[in-house]
């Protein structure tokens, strides 16, 4: 009984088990998502399989090929001259379809329970990334059933970002969320590396395994999910995340741009959140209008666009870049262009902790990405001269390239999906969620299609490219760090007039 303990005894057992509990909502998200990009990543170790230079293999004894024939060990239909803008369209049907599909999951994403939601995705995902393996076993051979099968996983895979990070943000509340949720984004790439080194282990033989057994993790880790996920704290009796009104937010006036670097149309927003005052009623899902008016979603979500495309065409032709430039063979290409991902989670974290320790968000992201630009530049031209300088080079590229993919995806969204002038109405997490990866998920399908298109032009104007939209990520965001400076340089201000005010006069 509450009465029977002392006042310090209940609030450390409460204390302790609310931590446990958001503990493990933070490692289930994490497992869940990971799986998600797990299943993705095999089709980019693949690809070096799919079309191979066979004039350097020996035929087997029984094969009835030409021997003069140098497609022999390529699998058709990827056996053409063409194959980079065919591998592009199949990375391309799945991107699209995820792109379309996400502005609609965020909408469902509100109104359905999430355990259900995500055990439904993840059971598809596992099966339609079974079946692009199955196509090994089977002897498929026809262009339309990979695309078919990646469109389908795309739309079903719209249902795991908007779901966990609703979870998550149901969960934690502002306080040092980009340092939690910049530890949390590295499913991302763990999720990367897991399904490379998965992939690469049978990618020189039954390449199909590749992408069965990554398919069989996804669907049974949505059995778990429908098992032990808890999507709200008070389904067990924790205390609920404060995501705002904090005593120095309180305290703060709303036109002051010290207060909030995005808070203005509170008037507009409360009324489009459909929110209640009262702690009793049940907010309103917000409408998508309503979402897409919150200070800030517009320029963040236009920055993920181009971010966002610079980061999936590494994540898609990275490691058939190592293997044509740097002459690795199909399984050391997808090990090397992991570093890419190590970097990536560094990346994340760091973005995390100055975006908390300033207060900048979108301060953080733009120093990220003007770093980023020459660093794309010095790996495409110097990256391949040894394998030290590879390494790291490519560590580098993935820290400042999804750090602020990753820091925008993760707590910008949760910040703007909870912002104050949504009077606690947090049914808008998963719509401005959806909103913000919806619009990067466009970016996500541009990248590879233009690097399958570009790339037989030479690799110099792909990297050209992902410079051109790093830069362009980078300048939609200057009115947000105009914003942040001006509240910076207000709240230096305060301090100064405060410790004057304290100086004692002679």
């Amino acid at each position: 009984m509450r009465s029977s303990l002392a006042p310090g005894i209940w609030l450390l057992r409460t204390f302790s088990r609310d931590s446990w509990y958001r503990g493990f909502i933070l490692l289930l998200t994490f497992l869940i998502y990971t799986c998600f990009h797990m299943s993705r990543k095999p089709i980019s170790v693949v690809k070096s399989r799919l079309h191979q230079n066979c004039s350097e293999m020996i035929q087997p004894p029984n094969a009835t090929q030409d021997p003069n024939d140098t497609t022999w060990c390529s699998w058709s239909p990827f056996d053409q001259d063409n194959y980079k803008e065919l591998l592009g369209g199949v990375d391309n049907a799945f991107l699209v379809a995820y792109a379309i599909g996400m502005f609609i999951s965020g909408i469902f994403g509100e109104r359905l329970p999430l355990r259900y939601y995500l055990t439904a995705g993840m059971l598809l995902s596992g099966l339609f990334t079974s079946l692009l393996g199955l196509a090994y076993f089977w002897n498929i051979h026809v262009l339309w059933y990979f695309v078919v099968i990646q469109i389908c996983n795309g739309l079903v895979q719209t249902t795991g970002w908007p779901s966990v990070v609703t979870c998550v943000g149901n969960w934690f509340g502002k306080g040092k969320r980009g340092f939690i949720m910049g530890i949390w984004n590295s499913h991302t790439s763990v999720g990367n590396i897991l399904g490379t080194l998965i992939a690469g282990v049978w990618v020189s033989g039954p390449w199909g395994l590749s992408f069965v057994v990554p398919g069989i993790i996804t669907a049974a880790m949505g059995i778990f999910t429908f098992l032990f996920l808890i999507e709200y704290p008070e389904d067990v009796d924790c205390a609920p995340p404060q995501h705002h009104g904090g005593p120095e937010e309180n305290q703060s006036s709303p036109a002051d741009p010290g207060s909030n670097p995005y808070s203005h149309q509170e008037c507009s927003l409360e009324a489009a959140a459909g929110s209640s005052k009262e702690p009793s009623a049940q907010p309103a899902a917000i409408s998508f209008w309503g979402a897409l008016m919150i200070p800030g979603v517009i320029e963040f979500s236009l920055c993920l666009l181009f971010a966002k495309l610079v980061s999936y065409t590494f994540l898609y032709w990275l490691p058939l870049y190592i293997f044509n430039v740097a002459h690795f063979g199909a399984k050391e290409a997808g090990d090397l262009s992991t570093l890419f991902d190590v970097g990536g989670i560094m990346g994340g974290i760091l973005a995390g902790l100055i975006s908390d320790y300033t207060n900048g968000r979108a301060t953080t992201c733009c120093v990220m990405l003007i770093l980023a630009a020459p660093m794309l530049f010095l790996y495409n031209h110097f990256g391949q001269n040894g394998i030290a300088s590879s390494i790291v080079m490519l560590i580098i590229c993935g820290a400042l390239v999804n750090g602020p993919y990753a820091l925008i995806t993760t707590a910008v969204s949760a910040d703007l999906g909870t912002h104050k002038s949504l009077k606690g109405n947090a049914k808008a997490l998963s719509t401005v969620t959806a909103i913000i990866d919806g619009t990067g998920s466009i970016g996500a399908a541009l990248g590879p299609l233009l690097a399958g298109l570009i790339s037989p032009t030479g690799w110099n104007n792909v990297f050209y490219m992902l410079i051109s939209a790093d830069v362009l990520a980078c300048l939609l965001l200057c009115r947000l760090v105009y914003k942040e400076i001006l509240a910076w340089k207000s709240a230096l201000s305060k301090d100064t007039g405060s410790c004057l005010a304290l100086t004692p006069t002679r």
